[in-house]
């Protein structure tokens, strides 16, 4: 178990598959990394392990409102999914064009908002949402400047409120660089709860999950 309370038992590893799913999604995520690598953090898909990390905050009862920043392939979405009752809502808001038409493909269930995670408020505000209940990101913090991720934590703090919770990831190994460093403080200065996961050896590479909980700026409402 984590210290932040999230089990880690999943006996899936990484690797080669012979899933025709899983080699789709690895290619579709190539593809998205060759036409925009300034804005792809990551070499590969989140491993299974990885999901079930950042959508354990995903409420398993009422009618719950959870989102994903940059669900690239759909690796998480699938843990979402699989904690998600039935009344709950699922919004993915995707940059890249070809991926979102991935998602529209392999994800019929997924709402997917083609955007800017910058402008979440408004993309929320036009689909009728003024709350979210669980926000899970997968975009590449360490390649934001501070601005980019001080926008995007305003945003991600006023749709959760003070009773929602925002889960994302980062690698072990990029813990030196300055970037890295300076996302870790902005975190604790923007949520009065931080809490860390232990190390999913089991992805590629390495990571961790930030579980966090009331903004102190206040949500939506404020």
């Amino acid at each position: 178990m984590t210290n932040a309370g999230i089990p880690l038992s999943d006996d899936k590893g990484i690797g080669v598959t012979s899933d025709p799913e899983v080699r789709s999604a690895r290619k579709a995520f190539l593809a998205a990394a060759l036409r925009r690598p300034a804005t792809m953090g990551a070499v590969a898909p989140s491993s299974p392990r990885l999901a079930r990390v950042l959508a354990s905050v995903v409420p398993r009862d009422g009618e719950p409102v959870v989102v994903e920043l940059g669900p690239g392939t759909g690796a998480v979405s699938v843990a979402v999914e699989e904690r998600l009752p039935a009344g709950g809502r699922h919004l993915a808001v995707e940059l890249d064009a070809t991926m979102v038409a991935y998602l529209e493909h392999t994800r019929p269930a997924l709402e997917v908002v083609h955007g800017d995670a910058r402008d979440l408020g408004k993309l929320l505000a036009d689909r009728g949402v003024d709350h979210v209940d669980a926000i899970i990101c997968g975009l590449p913090w360490a390649l934001f400047d501070e601005a980019t991720q001080t926008a995007v934590l305003g945003e991600v703090s006023r749709a959760i409120g003070t009773t929602g919770a925002f889960t994302t990831f980062a690698y072990l190994h990029g813990m030196t660089l300055g970037a890295a460093r300076r996302f870790r403080r902005t975190l604790r200065s923007t949520f009065d709860e931080v809490l860390v996961s232990a190390t999913v050896w089991r992805n590629l590479p390495p990571a961790f999950v930030y579980v966090c909980r009331r903004p102190l700026g206040g949500g939506m409402e404020a």
